[in-house]
């Protein structure tokens, strides 16, 4: 059974996620994440890496956030809201260009995330 975190915690999580992205601090954003974080984004094969859209761990967040944000030199996210359950944030924002995006982000027991999901809106 997952870990139980009280709302604020995990909304407190979900804050310090885009004030870490917005500091453009990627050893910042990866503390939040557990060793075996996995992340699914349509934009993981849009930058070559695996053409599932899941990266697995660390190291390949690591190397798919970096070429990110290289590409991305005006990257900010601006909070519109946050969403919560026992064992998850959703965090609802808007980017740079405007376009919003519902980042789902599951948490392990120590309050690491453990699985994260780009949620983007249909064309």
């Amino acid at each position: 059974m997952p870990q139980h975190h009280q709302p604020s915690t995990l909304a407190a999580l979900g804050r310090s996620w885009v004030e870490a992205w917005n500091a453009r601090d990627l050893e910042r954003v990866l503390a939040l994440y557990d060793e075996a974080a996995v992340m699914t984004s349509d934009r993981i094969p849009a930058l070559g890496f695996d053409a599932s859209g899941t990266v697995r761990g660390k190291d390949a967040l690591r190397a798919y956030w970096g070429k990110a944000l290289g590409l991305l030199p005006d990257l900010h996210f601006t909070l519109i809201d946050l969403f919560v359950s026992p064992d998850s944030v959703v965090v609802l924002y808007a980017n740079e260009r405007g376009k919003r995006i519902c980042e789902y982000l599951r948490v392990n027991a120590s309050g690491l995330i453990v699985q994260g999901s780009a949620n983007h809106l249909v064309a």
